[in-house]
């Protein structure tokens, strides 16, 4: 089902219904600053069990958390003064970083990596959704294969340590909300009414003692 909502203004009884749709372990289409994401609850264990199924990819940097201020990724993830910094003139925008995760980031999610990608989009109907529900949302892009069926990711788990991801074809990728109505797994789509670009996120892995890309996208690198 689509709700559409004006992105300056989203009336509070659909961010309402949208945060019950993730608490209650649900799937919700967002536009971002990139393209569309299908996103889940941070605290729903069932709704991270859906969005993996809906993915099919076992290499977890394919997943984002999505937050609304800095200040949440310290409570997910190891991160000092120097990666501090660089984030802060990113963010919000369209990057990814990748950093080591702390204990508990790690037991939520049921990582087999002790890292996970975090990000601030420059968009606000995933902020005001984070901030309704009050948690981060842990996302993947949406993707046209999710509408006939997950398919296995071609990096297995723990082989893609040193390898750049690949980029996503732009024909895989979603212009607008209507299009999502296909991915049969949502529970919620939310709509400005306007096309994304099918672009997707420059992912910087911050984990070792030098920023490396590991997929160059929307966000210019170096800067």
């Amino acid at each position: 089902m689509i709700e559409y909502v004006v992105s300056g203004n989203i009336d509070d009884r659909i961010l309402f219904r949208s945060a019950m749709a993730l608490q209650n372990g649900g799937l919700v289409g967002v536009p971002s600053d990139t393209s569309w994401s299908v996103v889940c609850s941070l605290a729903s264990k069932e709704g991270i069990k859906k969005l993996r199924r809906l993915s099919g990819e076992r290499d977890e940097r394919h997943f984002t958390l999505l937050c609304s201020d800095i200040s949440q990724f310290g409570e997910l993830c190891g991160m000092d003064n120097t990666r501090f910094r660089l984030i802060k003139r990113l963010s919000p925008g369209p990057y990814v970083f990748i950093l080591n995760t702390l204990l508990g980031t790690e037991k939520t999610l049921g990582l087999r990596r002790k890292e996970v990608g975090v990000r601030i989009p420059d968009h606000s109907v995933p902020l005001a959704l984070i901030r309704a529900l009050g948690v981060p949302l842990y996302s993947i892009t949406a993707k046209r294969s999710m509408v006939s069926g997950p398919e296995e990711a071609a990096v297995p788990s723990g082989s893609g340590e040193e390898t750049e991801l690949p980029p996503i074809p732009e024909e895989d990728l979603f212009e607008g909300g209507w299009e999502l109505e296909d991915i049969g797994e949502l529970d919620l789509i939310l709509d400005t009414g306007d096309e994304r670009p099918r672009i997707y996120s420059t992912i910087l892995d911050m984990t070792g003692d030098e920023v490396r890309l590991l997929r160059r996208g929307a966000g210019p690198w170096p800067v």
